[in-house]
């Protein structure tokens, strides 16, 4: 990219050159004309060979270019009558001046030619310059311009090739350090070690390290927290089946009571349920979904569906669930906030009791939008508040079935919008009240 420019450079360098040697030729051209009549006016005197006397110009043009410069004056058959012999030839057929190069001597000739009236009569005069700076030009080129453009592109490939490698290898260094690290290693490298002109890359490579450690440490936690939640109801379902598979294999008819099948339907649901809680706790995850685009959400529209969903599970509790809701809308993961706010909702059918309360809110509070959630259960001691948000923890005592994965899942989801979970005592010091302040 550099050279390519040098190389033109030196053309055009070149060009202007030759230029200048035909802007001197054409001078050349003039003074050789003017030297013309001044050669006639020599003539002195008749005779054989005629008596001269050099005008000074014309003199003075002889001694400044000895061997290159010449005259001759030849009459109307082309008989040289003094000056140089090859200058004879045939006179112009008018009496405007003629011009032409001629090869004399290894040299090239500029030449004209003009018939003027003399003491001898009519004449040709002749003049020759063998300096013609267009044939100086063309012998000089290899040493005025092509070679001294040449040895400067050829230092400045050096000097560029050098200041490149020179420039790249700080880059070069970060590249080997980022090779030599293992796999795992994710940490981020030292900014202010590294040079000013590639810290803007390894803030950039730091940002996605901390982006790929985040999504590795979030599978890590999945598959360990996966694994620790489905082993135990797994090898209960499998411990199960295999009873009745040796029993079926020795010819035992089995009977299956009510109350085994009603347990075994049980830690089906349980299974299932974790599992779905698991992949939506996975899929939540605050530190995976920074890079997702959001898009505007109606919450009310969101309650009012949540309230479709869980009428009948709250009906067969005999729970009062009900909605009020004001027109709101936010910026979100729609579907994120659609599995918080069933979360919310399902905990609370659960937990409210017999014959109790849900109430399911959105509007505006203090110029924020809200979702919120209340029930009028037992509630949770304000000690157990600070950890219910933990994934798998459950109140001590807490009845029901449950996997203390759902506040977890809301929380992860509630962080994904720059916000988290408030958890208070409801109306008059009952049940549990979780808000979610958004922006709105």
């Amino acid at each position: 990219m550099l050279l390519a420019p040098l190389i033109l450079l030196a053309l055009l360098n070149a060009w202007f050159d030759y230029r200048s040697a035909d802007d001197v030729a054409l001078q050349q051209d003039v003074r050789l004309l003017a030297l013309v009549p001044l050669v006639a006016d020599s003539v002195i005197g008749a005779g054989d060979p005629p008596l001269i006397l050099l005008a000074p110009p014309v003199e003075e043009f002889v001694k400044e270019r000895p061997g290159y410069a010449g005259y001759a004056i030849v009459d109307a058959d082309g008989k040289v009558l003094h000056g140089e012999d090859w200058l004879g030839g045939l006179a112009p057929s008018g009496g405007e001046p003629e011009f032409h190069s001629e090869e004399h001597g290894g040299a090239t000739w500029r030449i004209v030619r003009q018939r003027q009236p003399t003491m001898l009569g009519e004449v040709v005069i002749a003049v020759a310059d063998g300096s013609d700076p267009r044939q100086q030009w063309a012998r000089s080129i290899l040493f005025k311009v092509l070679l001294p453009n040449l040895v400067l592109i050829a230092a400045a490939a050096f000097a560029v090739g050098w200041a490149v490698e020179r420039a790249l290898k700080p880059l070069l260094a970060l590249k080997e350090a980022v090779e030599r690290r293992s796999p795992r290693d994710l940490s981020a490298i030292d900014e202010e070690s590294s040079p000013e002109e590639v810290r803007p890359l390894v803030h950039s490579l730091n940002r996605l390290f901390g982006l790929v450690n985040a999504q590795a440490e979030s599978q890590r936690r999945f598959v360990a927290d996966a694994a620790h939640q489905l082993r135990t109801p797994l090898a209960g379902l499998q411990a199960q089946v295999e009873a009745w598979a040796q029993a079926a294999s020795a010819g035992v008819t089995l009977e299956l009571p009510s109350e085994q099948v009603r347990k075994l339907r049980g830690a089906t649901r349980r299974t299932s349920q974790l599992a779905n809680q698991l992949l939506a706790l996975s899929r939540a995850d605050a530190r995976g979904m920074h890079s997702q685009p959001t898009r505007r959400v109606d919450l009310k529209q969101l309650c009012e569906n949540q309230l479709e969903s869980h009428l009948d599970a709250a009906t067969a509790r005999r729970i009062d669930l009900g909605v009020e809701v004001a027109p709101v809308q936010v910026m979100g993961h729609e579907w994120l906030l659609r599995e918080l706010l069933a979360n919310l909702v399902d905990n609370a059918v659960k937990y409210a009791g017999q014959g109790g309360a849900v109430t399911i809110r959105c509007g505006r509070r203090g110029g924020l939008a809200f979702l919120e959630v209340e029930d009028d259960g037992p509630g949770v001691a304000a000690a157990e508040l600070a950890r219910i948000l933990e994934r798998f923890y459950r109140v001590q005592g807490t009845q029901g079935e449950g996997n203390g994965l759902g506040l977890a899942i809301a929380e992860e989801i509630a962080r994904v919008h720059q916000s988290h979970l408030q958890l208070q005592p409801g109306a008059d010091g009952r049940g549990l009240r979780v808000t979610l302040t958004l922006p709105g």
